[in-house]
């Protein structure tokens, strides 16, 4: 099997001959060919370049167009901060919905208009080909309460879902709209599968979930279902309380950070979803040992059983040393779904 095959058949149900192995690596790929990060988050080319390299070098089977959050929201006319050798960041002082007024005069940017959401169509494209039907390709777009946090900022946000119920609808409403033609375009350059980024979702408790952030949510997952794409869900932090209403999305794929037990996340989203292993990115993946990565990934995978993805709970880090990766794979590569009992 192939890395497409391979990730492929884990979504489907079917046997793989090995569990595929999809890291996150932003700017760890960038290190792999010596660019600074701006430059990587800044050209489609540079990207597609570093995650082949990669991907190359650690055999992993997916590469992605993920480089930061801030796409959507420069393209609406956000005030974005840019660093030469760090991720791009959302000025929230200068939020663009700061003044709420400024939605209804909002409209969707074109995902093909020139800009940082076009260029990331582009890197779907190139890998499509470059390694299309080689390797999984992994487009990106943020979340409802994502988005929404970057547009609005974080604290606004919070505080709109209890004093003005209808704003928060009317501006998940505009993101759902500008998401699906943003994931739409990337799909339509090479993309097999669309991550959804929506971290700011592990802020809010059950009640504000259910309520509000669940329902955007699986509009966003049937409807990329709708365009023929499989689906990585990815919120960051501590989803414990809602990791029910997560496993009712509908998702082929969800990442599972560190701060949830891996037992917690295979018993409240049921068996048969496919789960990303949770290892601490920065004290078992970067800090730890080879062997020490291959214990922990081998209790995971017990906990997780055969619907299984090797990964850690975020991004690698970028000063990771190499063997520690490669102690990924070397686990991916050497166990099968069956290789464990899945423990509940």
């Amino acid at each position: 099997m192939n890395g497409y095959e391979r990730i492929r058949a884990m979504f489907s149900g079917q046997p793989t001959d090995s569990l595929p192995l999809m890291p996150i690596t932003m700017m760890f790929a960038a290190d792999q060919i010596g660019v600074p990060y701006g430059r990587y988050a800044a050209d489609f080319e540079t990207l597609v370049a570093g995650q082949l390299r990669t991907a190359e070098k650690f055999d992993f089977d997916y590469v992605s167009c993920i480089s930061d959050p801030t796409r959507e929201a420069a393209d609406c006319g956000a005030a974005i901060q840019f660093f030469d050798d760090q991720p791009p960041a959302v000025d929230e002082v200068r939020a663009l919905l700061a003044d709420k007024a400024a939605l209804k005069k909002l409209r969707p940017p074109d995902p093909l208009g020139g800009r940082r959401m076009h260029d990331r169509v582009k890197a779907a494209a190139e890998f499509r080909r470059r390694i299309g039907g080689e390797k999984l390709i992994e487009g990106w777009i943020e979340g409802p309460c994502a988005e929404a946090a970057d547009l609005r900022g974080i604290n606004r946000l919070m505080t709109d879902f209890f004093d003005d119920p209808p704003f928060v609808r009317d501006l998940f409403d505009f993101i759902l709209e500008m998401e699906l033609a943003f994931a739409k375009a990337q799909i339509e350059a090479g993309a097999d599968l669309i991550g959804v980024g929506d971290a700011a979702a592990s802020l809010v408790g059950p009640q504000i979930y259910d309520e509000f952030v669940w329902p955007y949510e699986k509009k966003m997952i049937d409807a990329l279902h709708a365009l023929d794409a499989a689906v990585r869900l990815h919120i960051c932090g501590n989803t414990r309380r809602i990791l029910a209403g997560i496993g009712r999305l509908g998702c082929e794929m969800v990442d599972v950070d560190y701060p949830v037990p891996m037992h917690e996340a295979r018993r409240e989203t049921g068996p048969r979803q496919v789960l990303g292993a949770n290892l601490h990115p920065v004290q078992e993946i970067r800090n730890g040992a080879p062997q020490s990565i291959l214990t922990a990934l081998a209790e995971c995978h017990r906990q997780a059983g055969n619907s299984f993805i090797i990964e850690a709970g975020c991004e690698i880090p970028r000063d990771t040393p190499e063997a520690n990766v490669h102690a990924l794979r070397e686990y991916a590569q050497s166990n099968s779904p069956e290789s464990s009992t899945t423990s509940t």
